[in-house]
């Protein structure tokens, strides 16, 4: 089923007849962007840590000046502009394939999982000592992103619309970008710098990196450029193309493989540079829309594919012209281009979000159906054994840890009987245990208020920005006013979430007429626009104002109780006490706005305020336990969700169910992540992620069985 499309034409792949090929035209403007390439070069190749400028390295050129200036540009100045322009022209190249053959432009190497999959498969070999040279590293990241892009193409080829293939690619690059970073702490002098190459940068130790990768890129660039015809013609749609006589699968399937090469070449070369597959072909596709008859052949993809490459160049090398320009040449050095480049395809996200055409009453309804309401008993049983469960989970997190102890040592703590080993030991657990059950407890109300909100079962705090907005309020206030109060951390982390909130909601409204008012999809895409721009932002903070503290990132984006204090939990469970009766008192609403957008009105409910107090609360709950406990994930997915299966989908017992599976949930990931490999730790927020993104990507995969409508 072709997916809906944004209403732009100029990021709208549709089965129509492509507009005549102007060989002449296309050639003007091919010479204008080379041009600029080679202008942005000479302004790349002059900006360093070292004193060498312009002056110097014309009188280099003529011979006029000493040989260290040479040293200064062959060392280190020329093979980072070559890798920005390889990696450019590769992920150019391959974003552009990659829209094309899903016909999806929201299609790019980032939100396919290449990216992730191809630095997960480099960060495990470095981690094990594994020390390969450029070419077997690539053919290393090569699998990793293959294997990556097949499972996202899978499970996101079926149902309506580019939502699935951003849902289904940000549930995978977050259960890959998790493992990645349990080995970057669990390895941490084998992996060390790799954190910020994760992110993308185009430091290199000479030419000897380029020289090996470059040529793979040349080659795999014309293999896409002499498929240009054949993409073309399935650019009219599959039968059309195969009555012309292409082979649909055998060309998808090659294409796939070039695209996927390109991108393994790049993260090989430079780390994941995100997002730069996804700009680069929609700006070639928005010039041609803007420049009418000028532009006509550019979707033509012997003309689409280079132009996206020497634009995957220029917004490389641009930014990493601005970042040295703004903050200095050893900016360069320390901050990763791709954190950059992140922010800019967050924004282009949102854009193309923003023009997302709502497909009909279908895309409204309810993803996956409503569950069976069961027998009052049956509720009442689920949540005695949750409850039950909650009070074990407890209970093993006092007992287990680096230091195991008894049930009578706790409970002569309780007395005050212990002795000064183990009352250190019980008095550091308890603020670990009582964190993890309540931020559990918090983020899955959280998520049950967003899932009807929303009335999408696959939306959670995370994927609408607010985790993300929570923590760079956090992580600022962290860098910037250490030692800020519990309560200063709460209030900002609020406000932050809250201000994320707000700009996903507002972007995501539209007014009256085809397409109007909160469209769910539209809301999910533009959320997951400012969390990929928040989480890029957080990496930015840290590696400009604390670079030597990469530690406190990876805790901070894990979700790690370690180090809690009773202080940073109380925050957490106020927010509880004080939001708990609050969507409770709502449960009526929730499930009157869980069915659409007519019903709620019909019977007298204010349907936008309800949203507003249901999404603010969502906020504040998600805000708290984001600063006792940094970024936990999926916990406000499976909760709900796992809740509405066993006792249906009515919110009065949906919420206490959903709350007391959360709390489990965290609770149990952080005693496991505690004591399996101690004294080393596992933080909380990674397990929960390994186990949610599964759930997540199982979700997906059995709607996609089931479509809905």
């Amino acid at each position: 089923m072709a997916a809906a499309l944004p209403e732009s034409s100029a990021v709208t792949a549709q089965a129509a007849p492509l507009p005549p090929a102007r060989p002449l035209r296309v050639g003007v403007l091919g010479f204008a962007a080379v041009v600029a390439v080679v202008l942005l070069a000479g302004l790349h190749v002059t900006q360093g840590t070292s004193s060498v400028g312009a002056l110097e390295l014309l009188r280099w050129v003529f011979g006029a000046s000493a040989g260290s200036v040479g040293d200064v540009l062959i060392a280190s100045r020329l093979p980072r502009l070559l890798a920005g322009v390889t990696v450019g022209i590769a992920l150019g190249v391959a974003g552009a394939a990659l829209q094309s053959i899903t016909r999806n432009p929201l299609a790019s190497p980032d939100t396919l999982g290449v990216n992730a999959g191809a630095h997960l498969a480099v960060v495990a070999a470095a981690s094990f000592g594994v020390v390969l040279p450029a070419l077997p590293a690539g053919g290393l990241a090569f699998g990793g992103g293959l294997a990556a892009a097949a499972l996202v193409l899978a499970i996101s080829s079926g149902g309506a619309g580019p939502t699935r293939v951003i849902l289904a690619g940000s549930a995978t690059a977050l259960a890959l970008s998790s493992l990645t970073m349990l080995f970057l702490l669990l390895y941490e002098e084998e992996t060390v710098g790799l954190y910020a190459w994760g992110y993308g940068s185009l430091v290199q130790t000479g030419l000897g990196g380029v020289t090996q990768i470059a040529p793979v890129v040349a080659l795999a660039t014309v293999a896409c450029l002499l498929l240009g015809r054949r993409l073309d013609l399935l650019a009219l749609g599959d039968d059309t193309a195969s009555v012309l006589g292409v082979d649909v699968r055998r060309t998808r399937l090659i294409v796939t493989l070039l695209a996927v090469l390109l991108s393994a070449a790049a993260v090989t070369l430079a780390g994941p540079i995100g997002f730069v597959g996804l700009c680069a072909p929609v700006i070639v596709r928005l010039l041609g829309t803007l420049l009418g008859g000028v532009g006509s052949g550019l979707s033509r993809h012997r003309a689409l594919l280079p132009l996206s490459g020497l634009v995957g160049v220029l917004i490389v090398l641009g930014a990493d012209i601005a970042v040295r320009a703004l903050l200095g040449g050893q900016a360069g050095v320390d901050i990763p281009t791709g954190v950059v480049t992140s922010i800019a395809g967050a924004v282009v996200l949102v854009w193309l979000a923003r023009r997302y055409r709502d497909s009909g009453a279908a895309q409204r309804a309810p993803i996956g159906g409503a569950a069976a309401l069961r027998a009052k008993g049956f509720f009442w049983g689920v949540t005695g054994v949750g409850a039950a469960l909650v009070v074990a989970a407890v209970v093993a997190g006092m007992l287990l840890g680096d230091t195991w102890v008894l049930t009578g040592d706790v409970a002569n703590w309780l007395a005050g009987r212990t002795g000064p080993g183990l009352t250190f030991v019980l008095d550091q657990r308890y603020p670990r245990v009582a964190a993890a059950l309540l931020a559990g407890a918090a983020l899955a109300l959280a998520g049950t208020t967003v899932q009807a909100v929303c009335r999408n079962p696959l939306a959670e705090p995370g994927i609408l920005g607010i985790t993300g907005g929570a923590g760079v309020g956090a992580v600022l206030l962290i860098t910037f006013v250490p030692l800020a109060s519990v309560w200063t951390m709460s209030a900002v982390a609020g406000g932050s979430a809250l201000l994320a909130f707000s700009i996903v909601y507002g972007l995501s409204w539209r007014g009256s007429g085809s397409g109007g008012g909160l469209n769910s999809d539209r809301l999910v895409l533009i959320g997951i626009g400012v969390w990929i721009g928040c989480t890029a932002a957080i990496t930015l903070i840290i590696v400009t104002f604390d670079p030597w503290n990469t530690g406190k990132a990876l805790t901070w984006l894990s979700g790690s109780t370690y180090g809690r204090t009773p202080a940073q939990v109380l925050p957490v469970a106020v927010a509880l006490l004080l939001l708990t009766p609050v969507v409770a008192l709502a449960r009526r609403e929730l499930d009157l706005v869980a069915l659409d957008e007519d019903t709620p009105r019909v019977l007298g409910v204010r349907l936008e305020l309800t949203r507003l107090v249901a999404l603010g609360a969502a906020a504040l709950l998600t805000s708290t336990a984001v600063s006792a406990v940094g970024v936990i994930g999926f916990v406000g997915l499976v909760a709900p969700h796992v809740a509405k299966a066993l006792v249906g989908g009515r919110h009065a017992r949906v919420i206490p169910v959903a709350v007391l599976l959360g709390a489990l949930l965290v609770s149990v990931a952080d005693t496991v992540g505690r004591t399996v490999i101690a004294p080393a730790q596992v933080p909380a927020g990674l397990l929960t992620a390994m186990l949610g993104a599964p759930y997540f990507v199982w979700l997906l995969w059995r709607i996609r069985i089931k479509p809905v409508g």
